[in-house]
């Protein structure tokens, strides 16, 4: 057949540019809405559930103007539902769906995304499954399924592209402009498509005597397929910032393998063989298993990322492998991904909704490794060619063997995850422990592996503060110097277990910031500097930076920002609007301290640029941790235009900061981790 290269790029450019604009608003989006929930991992993991609910609607629909419309009455649909969806165009979120206080994010993500990227991402959905139908029914002596590889390779390019040459460069005003200008883009290439093929001959009637239409088990094998790499996928990024490294853009990883496998498994065929996937999943799926059961030290960083990635990567492989394997005639190419949406949704709702409400602990990556195997082992062994039936009874064994090694493995190390644990508890923000050293006398509250507080058990020494908050410190420091011009009035963003309030004399009153009441509820009750501080103490439930913007100004003697010391860094409020807030909440000769203790992000241009766009004066306070006192290590910046406070004898050791060279200073509208990774 005489191949019409004009016509197959045409088909190709309007999939590739639809998949990376999908991949493109992912992360705007994204940027647009993390300010107003606190920054938290999880408002990602709320979008990657609305994007996967879309993307079934998208699958869903396109699968059924091909069964049940003629080819007019599709053209004329859909390039109706292209025009009416430029309507919403540029995207930006409503101001309308701030949060207010306490109220479940989840549901709130989720109505934002609806209003505001709804209908043009549910288009940007429909086109892969869609545009391949009408390929194969315009050229029905070609296979689309490559088309469905270049998609992937379009997302993925979407997906590096973002933090490497679109967040560092633009505004997001601008982002949003410019993709709005290539979705208009996309919507005109589509819309000569649908023109195009409005006089087409149905692809069922072309191709129904094909081969029979997949059975029900097919189907459920489908979904089945793409649902594991799914949970590993969250799973995973989960477990790297939990348990290896809390790395900032580190989902990106994790994301791009999964979006490589489906690349190289619809590409070709070739790319996939069971002899060589097959022995490495075994020993991927005992990496995964195993691996959370060492210490975080045992390996290096780098080393322990490659095995767990690695991993990672052959278990995606055998799931998009073994569905590529699997793939229908044309004629039944829109159900088959519809069963795909309906299993990244499947995944998508347990990570995203039933393991955050549910669990009390990260369990999802130990379900998603047995259930792969438990997957691959369904979709393979009943298919394979052995010279002898024992040769099967004997892959059975094995893998029922395999299974059962791999269950034990995740059971006996979550309950050593939480041996000890006086408190194991989850929601939304994230998974909170709190231990008792009864041989040491102390107490301690962890997010993931970030220590959160700390407490002596001794009654001698209930009252002393621990962790990052040492009179030594910045805060620390900070605290001691106003408290000798008279009562304090002390802001703090981020409780942690009150570890700040132990300063706190009588007169003094001190308002805390927290957007987790799981954590309120820790620090009242498994700690006691709440319920011991001399000081009047108020909490106030919610986003910092929301609840400051309504409140009138607080006049703080000194206001403490301490959100900055894990993986998810809330960029919100290290914005010069953010600045703008606390310098409006603090007196004329208050003082700012900021905890830029990280290990991955060095912090200090940002605060720099800060403190000179509103003329303050910074000094850099840097204290050693103190093991037997429960003090960590901790590097505070102390902002303020008192010049008075810094010429404390306290403070003859903090440091100045160079301004910073050519680095561009972060607001609302622009901001990049990359300038900033250590």
């Amino acid at each position: 057949m005489k191949i019409d290269l004009r016509l197959t790029f045409h088909y190709g450019l309007t999939i590739f540019l639809s998949a990376f604009l999908l991949f493109q608003v992912q992360p705007l989006i994204g940027k647009m809405i993390l300010p107003w929930f606190g920054g938290s991992a999880a408002v990602w993991t709320t979008c990657m559930l609305f994007f996967q609910l879309v993307l079934l609607l998208g699958y869903f629909y396109s699968h059924w103007v091909v069964r049940y419309l003629s080819p007019s009455r599709q053209s004329l649909v859909h390039a109706s539902l292209l025009l009416v969806s430029l309507l919403l165009i540029p995207i930006s979120p409503s101001l309308d769906w701030k949060p207010t206080g306490a109220e479940n994010p989840t549901l709130r993500i989720l109505g934002l995304l609806t209003v505001s990227i709804g209908l043009p991402y549910f288009v940007l959905s429909t086109t892969g499954p869609l545009l391949q139908a009408w390929f194969a029914r315009e050229r029905s002596g070609l296979v689309p399924y490559r088309l469905f590889a270049l998609s992937n390779f379009g997302s993925m390019l979407a997906l590096l592209a973002y933090p490497v040459a679109v967040e560092p460069i633009f505004p997001t005003l601008w982002q949003s402009y410019l993709w709005s200008g290539l979705y208009a883009c996309f919507v005109a290439a589509c819309a000569l498509l649908a023109w195009r093929g409005h006089h087409g001959v149905p692809i069922i009637e072309q191709a129904h005597h094909e081969g029979p239409a997949p059975r029900w088990g097919d189907k459920v094998l489908w979904a089945a397929l793409a649902a594991c790499p799914s949970i590993l996928m969250v799973a995973d990024t989960s477990f790297l910032t939990t348990n290896i490294a809390p790395i900032p853009m580190i989902w990106v990883a994790p994301l791009a393998l999964y979006l490589l496998s489906f690349i190289m498994s619809f590409e070709r065929r070739g790319w996939y063989q069971r002899k060589v996937f097959l022995p490495l999943l075994v020993l991927g799926l005992s990496a995964l298993a195993y691996l959370p059961t060492l210490g975080i030290d045992v390996f290096p960083l780098s080393v322990s990322m490659g095995i767990n990635l690695t991993a990672f990567f052959v278990a995606c492989m055998v799931c998009h492998g073994e569905l590529a394997r699997l793939q229908p005639h044309p004629s039944h190419l829109t159900g088959y991904f519809l069963m795909l949406a309906v299993g990244g949704v499947v995944g998508g709702f347990f990570v995203g909704v039933i393991a955050p409400y549910w669990f009390n602990s990260n369990y999802e990556l130990s379900i998603g490794i047995l259930l792969t195997g438990l997957v691959a082992a369904i979709a393979i062994i009943p298919k394979m060619k052995l010279a002898r039936p024992l040769w099967r009874r004997v892959g059975i064994f094995f893998t029922a063997a395999l299974l059962l090694a791999l269950a034990w493995i995740r059971i006996d190390d979550h309950m050593e995850e939480t041996r000890g644990a006086e408190l194991t508890t989850r929601n939304f923000y994230g998974t909170l422990q709190v231990f008792n050293n009864v041989p040491d006398a102390y107490r301690t509250m962890y997010h993931g592996q970030i220590t959160h507080g700390r407490q002596h058990t001794a009654p001698d020494k209930l009252d002393l503060p621990t962790a990052y908050y040492s009179p030594d410190g910045g805060a620390g420091k900070a605290l001691q110097i106003k408290a000798g011009q008279g009562p304090l009035r002390v802001g703090v963003i981020g409780l942690g277990v009150g570890t700040l309030v132990s300063y706190g004399r009588k007169g003094d009153y001190f308002r805390l910031y927290e957007i987790d009441p799981m954590v309120i509820d820790i620090a009242r009750h498994n700690f006691s500097f709440l319920s011991r501080t001399q000081a009047a103490t108020e909490i106030v439930l919610g986003d910092a930076r929301l609840q400051l913007e309504r409140e009138p100004a607080q006049l703080f003697d000194v206001l403490v920002v301490d959100a900055f010391s894990g993986d998810s860094v809330p960029i919100h409020l290290l914005t010069r609007e953010a600045f703008a807030q606390y310098f409006r909440h603090l007196k004329p000769e208050g003082v700012l301290a900021v905890h830029i203790t990280n290990r991955f992000l060095d912090l200090r241009p940002v605060v720099k640029t800060a403190a000179n766009h509103f003329g303050k004066e910074l000094r850099l306070v840097d204290s050693e941790g103190i093991p037997e006192k429960l003090v960590l290590r901790s590097r505070w910046a102390l902002i303020s235009s008192d010049a008075a406070f810094f010429r404390d004898p306290r403070l003859s050791s903090a440091t100045t900061i160079a301004d910073p060279d050519r680095f561009r200073p972060w607001k609302d509208d622009y901001s990049s981790i990359f300038s900033i990774l250590q």
